[in-house]
């Protein structure tokens, strides 16, 4: 991603911050090995725990709409759509989640192969459907689409034909 998007990103987020009067610092940090996607990191040692559960949201909801509004942004009137992707953090949200997706891909993995039934995922935002679709890619043996029309959609593992 380019300093410009990456400048773009953190700009737009502070400034949403303001708006809500949440004055917290956003950093960047670019990770190495996925140079696409730009971090977004709320600096939370100025917050309150009832500011940081505000941002975050029920179930992750209003981080993951500031990441879904931020991604929108950064591709409007972009020449390539590849340019890269933003990911919002807060207080580590994202990699307790991140964990938690694994270890959810990990079971419903087990409980397909075990009963040979398809498993229905609900309740997993685009973002995190498309977490457990790669989590569960290398698999030879399964299979994952999504079914479904928001906000009802979701995320099936079967096995491979």
């Amino acid at each position: 991603m380019s300093e410009h998007y990456s400048l773009h990103g953190q700009e737009w987020l502070t400034k949403l911050l303001n708006l809500m009067k949440i004055p917290a610092t956003v950093r960047i940090e670019i990770k190495e090995d996925d140079s696409d996607n730009c971090w977004l990191i709320i600096e939370d040692s100025s917050l309150t725990p009832e500011q940081i559960k505000l941002l975050i949201g029920e179930k992750g909801a209003n981080i993951d709409a500031m990441q879904y509004l931020a991604n929108t942004l950064l591709h409007i009137g972009a020449n390539h759509k590849n340019e890269g992707y933003f990911t919002i953090d807060l207080s580590g949200y994202r990699k307790q989640r991140q964990a938690e997706l694994q270890l959810l891909a990990e079971k419903l993995a087990e409980k397909v192969r075990k009963t040979g039934q398809e498993t229905e995922i609900k309740h997993l935002s685009s973002a995190e459907r498309r977490q457990v679709h790669s989590y569960l890619e290398k698999a030879k043996d399964l299979e994952t689409e999504s079914r479904g029309q928001e906000p009802d959609r979701r995320l099936v593992v079967r096995l491979r034909n």
